[in-house]
């Protein structure tokens, strides 16, 4: 079962991830895309890690976000991934051939992983459309993989104030 989970900044996107794994019943993996590049997100990354269950392996990637998938995906395992979008502007630091080629690996690998996969992402396309080139092929790249991972997905959830509105399930 992969499932995505999309939705504004602060919305209860990662509590909704957290939540189903911890329902799931299973061995629960979280794929942590942030890296702590500054002292604010180096305090955020400790609260995340504090809040987590101690149970809980936490695996931290920033950018070869497939290959995590591969290595940890099992049938008895619940992955989160949180989140796609600072993995996608990792990636876009890297230049366009890292970010194609993990983009693609990505979309590869999902089809064939077992277990339940929940990937939490931001939707930034709500919004004006920005006045800095590199803002613009963020949001244009976040909506394009959004779109796609929305097909490669069972279920598709819309967090808005901390309520989910699932938008497809299959």
């Amino acid at each position: 079962m992969r499932i995505l989970i999309v939705g504004g900044a602060r919305s209860g996107k990662s509590r909704y991830a957290e939540r189903l794994a911890l329902e799931s019943g299973k061995e629960t993996v979280y794929i942590a895309t942030g890296w702590a590049g500054d002292e604010e997100m180096s305090a955020r990354i400790a609260r995340h890690r504090e809040q987590r269950p101690q149970a809980w392996l936490t695996v931290e990637e920033p950018c070869a976000l497939a290959k995590a998938l591969q290595t940890h995906a099992a049938v008895n395992r619940c992955l989160i991934v949180d989140c796609l979008t600072l993995w996608l502007a990792n990636l876009l630091e890297q230049g366009d051939g890292r970010f194609q080629q993990e983009r693609g690996a990505l979309l590869d690998t999902l089809p064939s992983l077992p277990g339940t996969l929940c990937l939490v992402s931001n939707e930034v396309g709500l919004g004006i459309v920005p006045i800095n080139p590199l803002a613009r092929r963020f949001v244009d790249e976040a909506g394009w993989l959004h779109q796609d991972l929305a097909q490669l997905c069972e279920r598709v959830v819309w967090i808005a104030a901390g309520l989910p509105q699932i938008l497809k399930e299959t």
